[in-house]
């Protein structure tokens, strides 16, 4: 695995690597990747397409959102930030979720690799806000 990278990606350079678009690309930056782990951030805005019917008088992210952004998040660990990451797939995902992520919080997302079998990887990830454990998930992913 490559050594560990702790510039940031910006979301230009997270667009080169995953397929994802707006509006499902979930995380904005990815601070550190490589050596079986990445750690990406996702600011959570009120301007964010899914607080209008979720819910409109007390938003909260949800919960498969908070999901999808371990999952691209996921995908540095798998490729370790090789370009393009896009071959990773969500093959399974056991999510937890502990608390509400809310409008004007930053979600940083942290993955690591657990174990791999050639081409398929098990992640063990973490949501957290403010050092508080949102949500935490084991992934499958392979490509």
């Amino acid at each position: 695995m490559p050594e560990i990278t702790q510039t940031p990606l910006t979301p230009t350079q997270i667009m080169k690597r995953l397929p994802h678009r707006h509006p499902f690309l979930m995380i904005d930056k990815v601070t550190r990747y490589g050596d079986g782990e990445a750690v990406a951030v996702k600011s959570v805005t009120m301007n964010e397409w899914f607080f209008a019917g979720h819910f409109p008088n007390d938003p909260v992210m949800p919960g498969v959102l908070i999901g999808e952004a371990m999952a691209q998040t996921s995908a540095f660990v798998h490729h370790g930030g090789a370009d393009p990451v896009g071959s990773a797939r969500l093959v399974n995902i056991d999510l937890q979720l502990k608390a509400p992520v809310l409008p004007g919080e930053q979600l940083v997302l942290t993955a690591r690799c657990i174990k791999r079998f050639g081409q398929v990887m098990k992640i063990s990830a973490i949501a957290q806000v403010s050092d508080v454990t949102v949500a935490t998930a084991e992934l499958t992913v392979a490509g």
